[in-house]
Parts: C-alpha cells; sequence; structure tokens
C-alpha cells in the first residue's frame, strides 16, 4: 500500500503504517490525520512527540495507553483519563496515535 504526500509515493503497510521511518514528517501526519477525519491539535501533538521521544531516545519503546495517560497529566497538569486520549485518538491513542507519529505497528494488545 502507499499514500502520496507532495508528489512522492510513501510506502505503508496493509494497516497504512509507514514501511521507513524516514518518510514522517509532520505535514505527512497531518495528511495522514485528514484522512481518518482528525485535525490536529496541540493536544495531539504532544501525544506525538511524546511517542516518537519514546520510540526513538529509549530502545524501541512504544508506550500503551496508561503510559501516554501518565505522561499527558504531568505534561498537562491536570488529571487525565483515557477518555480523554480516545476523544483525541478514537481509534485507539496508542496504536491510532503510533501510526501517525510514523512508528512501527505495536503487536501487543490493549492500551492496559
Amino acid at each position: 500500500m502507499s499514500i502520496e504526500f507532495e508528489g512522492k509515493i510513501v510506502e505503508t503497510s496493509p494497516n497504512n503504517y509507514l514501511l521507513n521511518e524516514g518518510d514522517w514528517s509532520e505535514g505527512l501526519a497531518e495528511a495522514m490525520a485528514a484522512t481518518e477525519n482528525l485535525a490536529l491539535t496541540e493536544r495531539h501533538w504532544d501525544v506525538l512527540r511524546y511517542l516518537r521521544e519514546e520510540y526513538f531516545h529509549n530502545g524501541g519503546n512504544q508506550p500503551n495507553t496508561r503510559s501516554i495517560v501518565k505522561h499527558c497529566a504531568a505534561v498537562w497538569g491536570e488529571k487525565v483519563a483515557a477518555k480523554d486520549l480516545y476523544a483525541l485518538f478514537p481509534g485507539d491513542p496508542s496504536k491510532q496515535a503510533g501510526r501517525l507519529a510514523g512508528l512501527p505497528e505495536s503487536r501487543r494488545k490493549g492500551g492496559y
């Protein structure tokens, strides 16, 4: 499968995860999100940046939803629940956000 972005063909898996991490950009993430009817806000970007930081600077770690909740609560300075993240990423915070962040597909189940 593939996505056309800025005149270039970007290869993806059957589940629309990027095959080449180097193809990712914020613009591509915006375009991918638009196809899923998401308009990325600063809170979306907080999650995407956290996932990328963990993956690329913490040995390939792909945080689950519980970890994302804890991180966002600390960053946003307020109580955050999983439902808050599902409001941002209805397709599952760890999986949908991971896909938009340009990470490989996670094989684990669930968010907790």
